[in-house]
């Protein structure tokens, strides 16, 4: 078996474009245009990346992107203070503050500042007890946008995913638990695995689904998943490569998966490019939030 390529750049153009259509028809019917303001702390070089990614997005979809770079020496007190003059804004749908912060700065304290109806990371603790208790779903409210993606894909890809079972490698607050929530669902049965977690490859086997989200390259061997398993590589790990430049690898032996998976994300372009294109949904799913509208279906 040769598993199918989940292609997560094809996947993300058809949802920016789906995004720019509604966010037209919210312009042209209500005179809104959904604005995305992004905060930088400091000048670590890849976060920078992101940024100027997450702005450019938002400009190609016909949002106004605020692009926000503070000094490292900026204080909590000043950046909370941002915030709140962000919240405020009604020209802000959405914010998103770039981690990692410096380290004298409470991101906790940070994402709980942030109007939970803004909240386009899906991190406000309001809006986390909201996927867990059901009140927000892929189609209702703001979800984390990596496992969004994920879900989206998992969607496209299997339909109906009613009774299948679903392995989460990683419990992390970003992805894993978030992952879980959703599988859970769309009627998953769902096991979350993590560095205490015992025998993982052998649970790997009898699943459908492997999210694969902790964070080590090529953990994931062949011989765990299960024949025509759907396997999502949320992983996005550099590794030296001997005389040559740094390669970017997922958290599953890719070649070896190919030979069992029934369908597979590969890194680079599975998940990476459906969570900018999430973030925009996000924004767009927040400025009808903000205005009492129907949520756009996309």
């Amino acid at each position: 078996m040769t598993a199918r390529i989940i292609d997560g750049k094809i996947h993300a153009a058809q949802l920016r474009g789906a995004i720019a259509s509604s966010a037209a028809s919210l312009k042209s019917s209500h005179g809104i245009v959904p604005g995305l303001a992004v905060i930088l702390v400091g000048e670590d070089s890849a976060s920078a990346v992101y940024v100027a990614a997450k702005g450019k997005a938002a400009r190609e979809v016909g949002f106004h992107a605020f692009d926000m770079r503070l000094p490292e020496t900026t204080s909590e007190a000043q950046l909370l203070a941002e915030i709140a003059q962000l919240n405020g804004d009604a020209s802000v749908s959405g914010i998103l503050v770039q981690m990692p912060l410096p380290a004298h700065i409470d991101a906790k304290r940070v994402l709980a500042a942030i109007d939970p109806l803004k909240d386009v990371d899906g991190f406000h603790p309001l809006n986390v007890g909201r996927l867990s208790n059901g009140e927000y779903d892929i189609h209702h409210g703001l979800v984390p946008c990596t496992p969004l993606g994920c879900i989206l894909l998992l969607k496209d890809t299997l339909g109906d995913m009613s009774g299948l079972r679903a392995l989460v490698i990683g419990r992390s607050e970003i992805v894993g638990k978030p992952m879980a929530q959703l599988l859970i669902q769309e009627n998953c049965t769902v096991t979350v695995a993590h560095s205490r977690t015992r025998e993982v490859p052998s649970i790997a086997r009898q699943v459908d689904i492997i999210v694969a989200a902790i964070g080590k390259p090529e953990i994931v061997k062949g011989d765990w998943i299960k024949e025509g398993a759907t396997v999502i590589d949320v992983g996005t790990n550099r590794v030296d490569v001997p005389g040559g430049k740094p390669k970017l690898v997922g958290d599953v032996d890719f070649a070896a998966a190919m030979e069992r998976a029934g369908a597979i994300t590969p890194v680079p372009g599975g998940v990476g490019p459906m969570t900018i294109a999430c973030l925009m949904r996000n924004t767009l799913m927040a400025a009808h939030l903000q205005a009492g509208l129907s949520a756009p279906s996309l």
